[in-house]
This record gives C-alpha cells, sequence and structure tokens, in this order.
C-alpha cells in the first residue's frame, strides 16, 4: 500500500527546481508550461531582432559585398540551429531542461551585449569584425541551447499517460509556434523599423533587453514546474548499439535465435522502464544483431533490449525527419527572392509605403490566427469525424504540411510568371512595375500555413515517438531540420546556375536585374522537387508503426 501510495502522489523520474520529487496538482500542467510560452515570445524576438535585418548591417554598416553578407547570415542562423542538437543532448544526457534553459540565456545576453557595444562602435576595422563575429556566434550558441531546451521543457509539464495530459500537450506545441510568431512580428517590424530610423545599436539593445526580461519571466515559474532526470548519453546509447550490431554481424558467431532464447529468459539481467511500451526481439530489425549470442561480444558492447529497442526507434523517424528538409529549403528560399521580387513591385497600400523586408509579416500574422483556429475549431471537428483522441495524427499533420509547400512553390511560379510579362511588357525602367506586391502574399500564407503544419507537428512527433532518455534531442531534430533547409538552399541555387550556366546558356538565377532572371523556372524546380519530397514521405509514413497511441 505505501508504494502504491507513493507512486500515486509523485511521478517517477521527475523532480522539482529543488530536486525534490514531483506531485501531481502542484507541478506540472498548462499553468507551468504558459511560462514556457511568454518566455518563448521574448526569446525569440531577441534572436529574430538581431538577425532579421543583419544583411543590411553587414552590408551598410561593416561594409561586407551582398554575397558576403548573405553567406554570413545564412551561416550564423544555421549554425544556430544546428546548435539546437547540443542543447537536447545536455539536457538529455547530465542537466535538466531548466538549468540548460538558463544557462543558455546567458550565453545569448553576453552575445548581445557585445553585438550592442560594438554597434555603437561605428567601426568596420577588422577589430570590430573580429568582435562582430564573437558576439555573434555567442548568441548562436545560445540560441541553439534554448531551441534544443525549452520546446521539450514545456512539453514534460503534461502527464502523457491520461488523454487530458496528451491533449494539452498538442495544444502546446501549437501555441509554441504561436509564440514563436508573437516574438517574430515585433521583430520584423517595431525592431527593425528601429535599426533603420534610429539606429542599429538601438535594434541590438531591444534584443538585448528581451532576453533579459525571459530569464525573470522563467524563473516565475519554477515552482511550477516538473524536471525530467537526466539518464545518461543518449549518443553513447545510439553508436554502443550500432557498433555492437556490427560487430555482431561481421565478426560474431550467428547464433541468434539462441541468443534470443537466453535474452528473453534471462530478462532479471535486463534493464527495463515500465514507461516505455515494450516491443518483440524479433521486431527490432538490424540493429537485433546487437542482441545476438552477446557472449561473443567485448564487454563494453553488450547491450539490453531496452537499450536496442531506444536505439531502432530513433532509426524509425530518420526518414520522417529528412523528408521535411526541403520544406525548409523552400521557406529560405522565398525569404530572400520574394524580397527582390517586392522591391521591383508597387508596394503602396494606400498612402502607405511598405518596405519589401516587412514580407515576413504575412506568414507571421497569418500564422498567428491560424494557431488557435486550429485548436479550437479544426482539431475538436476532426476529432469528432474520426472519433480519435489526436483527431489528426502526427504524421498526417507533417504531410499536410509537405502538400502546402508544393502548393506554394506553384503559386509562387505563376506569380512570378505574371510580373515577368509585365516587365516584359514595360521594358527597361526603374520605376516600380504596374502589379502590386501583394500577390506575393498568396504564397507566404500558403508556406505560413506549412510551417504551422509541418513544425508543429515535427516536434510533437519527435518528442512523443522518442524513448523518453532522449527526448529533447529528438526534438531538436526540428531545428536541425530548418538548418539544412537553410544549407541546402545556397548549395541548390550554386547547383542550379552551375547546371544551367554550362554549355554558353545564361545562368537561371544570374543578371544584372532580377528581370534577367529565370526565377519562374526555379520555382518550378522547385515544385517538381517538393512533390518528388512528398512521394518520398508517403513511402515512409505510411509504413510507420506509432510507439504510443494515436487512437
Amino acid at each position: 500500500m505505501e508504494i502504491e501510495s507513493s507512486s500515486i502522489n509523485s511521478w517517477d523520474g521527475y523532480r522539482d527546481w529543488r530536486s525534490r520529487p514531483a506531485l501531481p496538482g502542484r507541478h506540472g500542467g498548462m499553468l507551468a508550461a504558459s511560462f514556457v510560452l511568454v518566455v518563448e515570445v521574448l526569446e525569440n524576438l531577441a534572436f529574430l531582432a538581431s538577425a532579421s535585418n543583419l544583411v543590411l548591417y553587414l552590408t551598410k554598416e561593416m561594409e561586407f559585398s551582398p554575397s558576403g553578407a548573405a553567406n554570413s547570415v545564412t551561416v550564423f542562423m544555421g549554425t544556430a540551429f544546428f546548435l539546437a542538437l547540443l542543447g537536447g543532448f545536455l539536457a538529455d544526457a547530465f542537466f535538466t531542461t531548466f538549468h540548460i534553459y538558463l544557462f543558455s540565456a546567458t550565453i545569448e545576453f553576453l552575445g548581445l551585449v557585445v553585438l550592442t557595444g560594438q554597434a555603437c562602435a561605428h567601426s568596420a576595422r577588422p577589430w570590430a569584425r573580429g568582435v562582430l563575429f564573437g558576439g555573434l556566434y555567442l548568441v548562436a550558441l545560445g540560441v541553439g541551447g534554448i531551441k534544443g531546451s525549452l520546446p521539450p521543457h514545456g512539453a514534460e509539464q503534461f502527464d502523457e499517460s491520461t488523454p487530458r495530459g496528451r491533449k494539452q500537450r498538442s495544444y502546446f506545441f501549437n501555441y509554441f509556434v504561436f509564440s514563436l510568431s508573437c516574438g517574430a512580428l515585433v521583430a520584423v517590424t517595431f525592431v527593425v523599423w528601429l535599426e533603420d530610423n534610429v539606429g542599429w545599436q538601438w535594434g541590438f539593445g531591444v534584443s538585448t533587453l528581451s532576453i533579459l526580461l525571459s530569464v525573470p519571466v522563467f524563473l516565475s515559474g519554477s515552482t511550477f514546474y516538473r524536471l525530467k532526470v537526466p539518464s545518461g548519453s543518449p549518443i553513447t546509447t545510439l553508436f554502443k548499439v550500432l557498433t555492437a550490431a556490427l560487430y555482431a554481424k561481421y565478426c560474431g558467431s550467428k547464433n541468434s535465435r539462441n541468443a534470443v532464447m537466453a535474452m528473453e529468459t534471462g530478462s532479471s539481467s535486463r534493464e527495463t522502464d515500465d514507461s516505455e511500451e515494450t516491443k518483440p526481439i524479433s521486431d527490432l530489425g538490424f540493429v537485433e544483431e546487437a542482441l545476438t549470442d552477446q557472449r561473443s561480444l567485448p564487454r563494453a558492447l553488450q547491450c539490453t533490449t531496452q537499450q536496442v529497442q531506444d536505439v531502432r526507434i530513433v532509426l524509425k523517424i530518420l526518414p520522417i525527419f529528412m523528408s521535411t528538409i526541403m520544406l525548409n529549403c523552400c521557406l529560405a528560399q522565398l525569404s530572400t527572392f520574394s524580397v527582390q521580387q517586392a522591391s521591383t513591385m508597387n508596394t503602396k497600400l494606400g498612402k502607405l509605403t511598405v518596405p519589401p523586408a516587412a514580407l515576413p509579416v504575412f506568414p507571421v500574422v497569418f500564422t498567428m490566427i491560424l494557431a488557435p483556429v486550429y485548436n479550437h475549431l479544426l482539431i475538436p471537428l476532426a476529432r469528432k469525424a474520426t472519433r480519435t483522441e489526436m483527431g489528426i495524427t502526427h504524421l498526417q499533420r507533417i504531410g499536410t504540411g509537405l502538400v502546402l509547400s508544393v502548393v506554394a512553390m506553384s503559386v509562387a511560379a505563376l506569380v512570378e510568371t505574371k510580373r515577368k510579362r509585365i516587365a516584359v511588357s514595360c521594358g527597361p525602367s526603374n520605376s516600380p512595375l504596374p502589379i502590386t506586391f501583394l500577390w506575393l502574399a498568396f504564397q507566404y500564407v500558403f508556406l505560413g500555413s506549412a510551417d504551422l503544419f509541418t513544425l508543429a507537428g515535427m516536434m510533437e512527433f519527435f518528442f512523443t515517438e522518442a524513448p523518453s532518455r532522449m527526448r529533447s534531442l529528438a526534438t531538436s531534430l526540428s531545428w536541425t531540420s530548418l538548418a539544412m533547409g537553410y544549407y541546402l538552399s545556397s548549395l541548390l541555387v550554386s547547383a542550379v546556375n552551375f547546371i544551367t550556366g554550362s554549355f554558353g546558356h545564361s545562368p537561371w538565377l544570374s543578371g544584372d536585374h532580377l528581370n534577367q532572371y529565370h526565377l519562374e523556372r526555379f520555382y518550378w524546380l522547385m515544385c517538381v522537387l517538393t512533390g518528388l519530397n512528398f512521394v518520398n514521405y508517403l513511402f515512409w509514413a505510411c509504413r510507420y508503426t506509432y510507439r504510443a497511441s494515436q487512437n
């Protein structure tokens, strides 16, 4: 009775911020997660306020070439998102998400202080560039740690053993994207205006103040948080199992059936986790080799069934992760070329002239509208229609986003064809074309919808499906997909220009003016590639079996 009472009154594997047992009713829940949502608004404001207008800062103030500035920003943002893997790894292995956030926010704050001081110096000398990049990569390190720890920290506040907890967790991921958009809206409007009209140091100063304010907001929720206890390095487990499987397959004996029977009867020596769903050993695929005749393996490579199951789950979600990179490549492409398109078009709304750099406002605002509608209208309708707990499964959400990315690229190609036709009819001119920039809003609306479906779906899918020992690391794959999309974008542009410029032809994406580009052809190419990517996604998604219940 005492054991049962203890299990009811505390959550196994969770502690509060003072390392005491986390208690149902006192820790976790939507109240605790709401602090995370507010913090994300401030954190994303700080990051995007310093990054969204960075290209102009590098070209105007630091005397970079346009290509050099673009490459520097791409590498900076890609690095920041890649470093989310480091933050997720540390949160799973050694520290809690609570401590990783505080440490990362401190690093980002220091980086922004350096950038603010450098902007105040008004110097483009080599020493100033060194200070600039030192500050930028401190910010990248801090952002990576925050992106890798904050989403799983919020998701861990919900009790996944109950339908109510699982539904609230799904709401949380949608509103996390909403919070991202709130921070982005302030960054690309007010802060960009401040940088352009008052001074760059003021923009960096707002970023510094924003990340500083996020810390007391985060700490104010300390008494409500429940923290997942770290359980050792997931990377070590991953490499150990894969190495053991390869060793057993090519160097060990082949008495797999006897070994499996020995493992089943020797369960007392096996590590288990009651919270994880166990699967038959015969269903473990290639990594089953790690369980065959363990007496032939070196002692350091001997694995438990649970470790092999965990690695198998990770290998299953990797094809889904790879299928999302193309969507983020589309986002990167449109964020650059669409601004250049708008600069040739009529950007007036009545008496107001809208700067082309303000175009990201369209997807941001649309996402802010769609997220509550999705949570409170679409999902309840889907639950009634399907009579399931989730209404729409994680993979269906990601797939919807990928379909919308195909539509977005086809719309982008049609709009560019229309713009190009008008440009040809008007002839060479420096005046804005007689076509409103609002035509570009259509592709942004579709891409904003795709981002909401895919990003929120990815984070929830990776968090839910990953083993509990590596959830922060798995959730970080969402940001890694974004980073790889940025890098693939640069590679794709270079590859297209190289191929289309061969044999004496003019490259598609080269010329003195955008009207000399064949941008519509490039968009159609992207449309085809995203379509093929969706087919590849369907191949893996249709064969995926959920570890957790989706009913």
